[in-house]
């Protein structure tokens, strides 16, 4: 009975320990959220810092509750235009001469401001940079609907019996749904009489356009076997250079001799499929090596694309603003600044299973680079680096 009496007391005592086990548990990790004022950040110590105002950098952060962190003016030539507690300011913008003036000058909270001279306007690279281009004047057949101003270009329109062909302004010669007036002035209603005559010249036109119909159907029937025969001979070659670097050249002469035998259907056919493997056979020195020299490409990359868009790239290749400032803060040269950037794609690509071992690039990471680039209106720079990688 004293056993029975004595769990009777255990039991009832239970639950209270129970909620002061878990008291014990929740009450480290809810010491762990606090919250600090505003103005304030929280360091990796746990204590609430204040930051720097405007116009000032970090020297020193507090050690302990109710100290004050340590700042400094930002020196000549730099700013900081928001609350921070960063150990060095931003430079101060410069105006491109000769085409901008600066409208402020740069103070330690803001930066400089800069406006586009008379006859130029301003064009936007990304979010924070942009230069100045020359007004576009209106061609001789057109006519100018907005002008010019230091924010916008010249907007013009084609004139009165003139419409727009590929970007130029033509003539109205012909009846189009384009220029109306032409079609009511070379074609008025009229009531319209059919012969015998005007029957068979219908017949022969329906001839000739369903003649004109099945030849272009067989021209665009070679055209897609063309295609799709040189794309899965890229397929096959990427995917042999994939498992191994050292495939020899009859091996890839193989690959695509039986890519086209396969693909053998018609005499027709067969012609597109030979100069595909003479076209392919002609490309395979030592059988399409599709790894690239890390600092070869960046330096061509360098070479190729305006210094004033290289942010706009590197940006749209994942490269962070914080990475982008460290860059520009460890190199005071633009060129060895945009070389790093560059460098921390490559880097971060290899890493995450795109790239090669020994500072090479594989395929994969060139083809974002080439796509970007053309995102980027960069075509010049794209065809540069597909003609000396060997890029189809």
């Amino acid at each position: 009975m004293e056993g029975v009496g004595h769990r009777q007391r255990w039991n009832k005592k239970a639950p209270v320990g129970t909620l002061l086990l878990l008291m014990c548990m929740l009450i480290p990790a809810v010491a762990l959220v606090k919250n600090c004022p505003v103005g304030d950040y929280l360091t990796k110590d746990g204590i609430c810092c204040n930051k720097c105002p405007p116009g000032f950098k970090l020297v020193e952060k507090c050690h302990a509750p109710g100290q004050r962190s340590n700042c400094t003016h930002c020196p000549d030539g730099e700013y900081m235009d928001q609350m921070n507690f960063y150990p060095n300011c931003r430079r101060c913008k410069r105006c491109n001469k000769p085409y901008e003036v600066t409208f402020s000058k740069c103070a330690i909270d803001r930066n400089t401001i800069c406006h586009c001279k008379t006859g130029y306007y301003k064009s936007k690279i990304d979010s924070e940079t942009s230069q100045c281009l020359k007004c576009t004047p209106c061609g001789p057949d057109e006519k100018e609907t907005s002008m010019c101003t230091p924010e916008n270009n010249t907007v013009c329109g084609c004139k009165e019996n003139f419409h727009r062909v590929n970007g130029k302004c033509i003539p109205c010669d012909t009846c189009t749904a384009e220029c109306k007036e032409k079609c009511l002035s070379t074609h008025p209603p009229s009531l319209n009489t059919k012969g015998p005559e005007h029957d068979s010249g219908f017949l022969v036109n329906v001839i000739v356009g369903v003649v004109v119909a099945l030849v272009a159907l067989l021209l665009l029937g070679i055209f897609i076997t063309y295609k799709m025969t040189k794309r899965s001979t890229k397929r096959k070659l990427l995917s042999l250079n994939s498992q191994t670097s050292d495939v020899s050249q009859d091996s890839c002469k193989q690959i695509l001799i039986s890519t086209v035998g396969d693909s053998e259907k018609t005499s027709v056919e067969a012609t597109a499929h030979s100069s595909v493997v003479e076209v392919e056979l002609a490309k395979l020195p030592d059988c399409i090596p599709l790894e690239i020299k890390i600092p070869d490409l960046i330096y061509t990359v360098l070479d190729q694309v305006p210094v004033l868009q290289m942010k706009q790239l590197v940006r749209s290749l994942g490269v962070k603003d914080t990475e982008i400032e460290q860059a520009e803060m460890d190199h005071r040269s633009c060129r060895e600044a945009h070389y790093q950037m560059l460098r921390m794609w490559a880097e971060r690509g290899m890493r995450a299973g795109g790239g090669g071992q020994g500072g090479m690039l594989h395929q994969p990471l060139l083809q974002e680079l080439l796509d970007k680039l053309r995102a980027m209106h960069l075509k010049r720079a794209a065809d540069e680096l597909e003609n000396k990688y060997g890029v189809q």
